[in-house]
């Protein structure tokens, strides 16, 4: 391990980022491409298929970052980060042929080993590095992840451009351009940066497993599961959110889904330096903290409530005599009341309103014709009222952006203690923790097809953050807890 940074380990630093940041575009592709086949009706997809594309990317990158981070300890990061880039330049050029769903499922597999490059960057990072910078490069590093608020912001435009004048083939071109992208960095990556290895080099395989039975190993995969495999299904899956519950166009959907993925990235780095400053388990007590809060609030969907509302009964037994708009006469007593107004309706365009807080409306409508014979104390008048609520995309939108940021904070927070809890298996303990990332990133946009087909509700994917935030929270302070008794019972022995 390093002692001081060098020039050298800048340098190592800018590449190791911008070449994540080109892979992690890619990784990403699917959530833009899918989306505008689907809604163009290139492909007849179901929500749940959608998923699966979305998904399966992301389920090769996390497979794959376990033994990428053993070779990567054992071989150095320049071979295998460069490597992965030019191998994975050709399932990602051979989806532009795609014309089934499993030919596209299958170069989707193909091209999603952009995301192992995660675990190469990260041992690789950390090998010319001092720990004390630790927190704050490996932030810097991870930063990357912008490269999917790139993909999310460019290429609705651009596939706009290649299917112009309805030429929807056009699409093709698109994983073309992918493709030479990873080339080029690919070659980049392998002229200009240096090879350099762990110690882990000289271990066997046996050694270099052993931190696996490590608990603690375990817990940070299940956190990453959230601050990381999350962001990447929301990274994809908002943009069909912004299209099919605000109406927006593609591209507008592609800028919003882009504001929540680049401060995710952006914000590592300031993640980083927090833990580093902090230390890790205080950032995130914090992050899952908010998370909760966060995923509650955007859970909430468009909601029409109609509960029974205060109604009026007769003082007096008698007969009805006269019913208007307004009043119901019994004898010669007059029952006034609220009737129902146009503004009570429940019309197309109320849903665009900006409904900061729940809206109450009440009205009443008479039961009672003229004729009838009413008892003391019979129902003249029901009441209803109505509660409804619209969550207004501007703030839906903010609140989505916020807990993107806040989920890139954690990112960094789990990250902080892994060179420093194992200096010499940064590459195997690091792919560990990115498999189970990955693998939430793979299995949430999946978990997220079939709620939405189930529910019918869009919002059921804020409802399932909501649970897995709070039991990430749960795990977190027991764990406090639970050293906090093993340290008092030690102070008194």
């Amino acid at each position: 391990m390093m002692t001081e940074a060098t020039g050298k380990s800048h340098k190592m630093l800018f590449f190791n980022t911008l070449a994540f940041t080109v892979a992690f575009a890619a990784w990403m592709l699917n959530g833009v491409l899918v989306t505008f086949l689907v809604s163009n009706e290139v492909f007849d997809w179901s929500a749940s298929e959608m998923g699966w594309l979305m998904g399966i990317p992301v389920l090769t990158g996390a497979l794959m970052r376990f033994p990428v981070g053993i070779l990567t300890d054992k071989f150095g990061g320049k071979w295998v980060y460069g490597g992965l880039l030019l191998i994975s330049a050709i399932p990602m050029y051979l989806l532009s042929t795609a014309t089934t769903f499993t030919e596209y499922a299958f170069y989707s597999f193909g091209f999603g080993i952009t995301g192992a490059t995660f675990a190469v960057g990260i041992a690789f990072t950390s090998v010319w590095y001092p720990k004390k910078n630790q927190g704050t490069v490996l932030g810097i590093f991870g930063a990357g992840n912008a490269g999917a608020a790139a993909t999310s912001l460019l290429a609705p435009a651009i596939l706009l451009q290649l299917t112009a004048s309805d030429n929807m083939e056009g699409w093709r071109t698109l994983p073309i351009y992918y493709s030479v992208m990873l080339v080029g960095m690919g070659i980049i990556f392998l002229l200009f940066t240096e090879n350099r290895k762990t110690h882990a080099a000289e271990k066997t395989l046996r050694v270099m497993m052993k931190p696996l039975k490590d608990l603690q190993v375990w817990k940070f995969g299940l956190w990453y599961f959230l601050v990381f495999g999350c962001f990447v299904a929301f990274s994809q899956w908002l943009i069909p959110y912004f299209v099919n519950v605000y109406y927006l166009p593609l591209i507008t959907a592609g800028f919003l889904a882009a504001a929540f993925s680049f401060p995710s990235g952006v914000i590592r780095a300031f993640g980083g330096w927090l833990s580093d400053l902090y230390g890790g388990r205080k950032v995130m007590t914090a992050v899952l903290a908010t998370s909760v809060i966060i995923s509650a609030m955007l859970m909430v969907p468009k909601v029409d409530v109609f509960s029974p509302g205060k109604g009026i009964i007769a003082a007096i037994p008698g007969t009805v005599t006269a019913v208007t708009e307004n009043s119901v006469t019994v004898g010669k007593r007059v029952y006034k009341f609220s009737p129902k107004e146009k503004h009570h309706e429940i019309s197309a365009t109320e849903s665009d309103k900006i409904h900061i807080l729940p809206e109450k409306k009440t009205w009443q409508e008479a039961v009672v014709k003229v004729g009838d014979k009413v008892a003391k104390k019979q129902l003249l008048v029901k009441g209803t009222t109505r509660i409804s609520f619209q969550a207004n995309v501007w703030i839906f939108a903010a609140l989505a952006i916020l807990l993107g940021a806040i989920w890139g904070i954690g990112k960094a927070g789990v990250y902080k203690y892994i060179p420093e809890n194992y200096p010499d298996d940064v590459g195997m303990v690091g792919g560990v923790v990115g498999v189970l990332g990955g693998l939430g990133g793979f299995f949430t946009p999946i978990i997220f097809g079939y709620l939405l087909e189930y529910t019918g509700l869009w919002s059921s994917a804020w409802a399932f953050m909501l649970v897995l935030s709070f039991a990430g929270m749960w795990w977190l302070l027991h764990d406090i807890a639970h050293k906090a008794d093993k340290h008092a019972k030690l102070n008194k022995s």
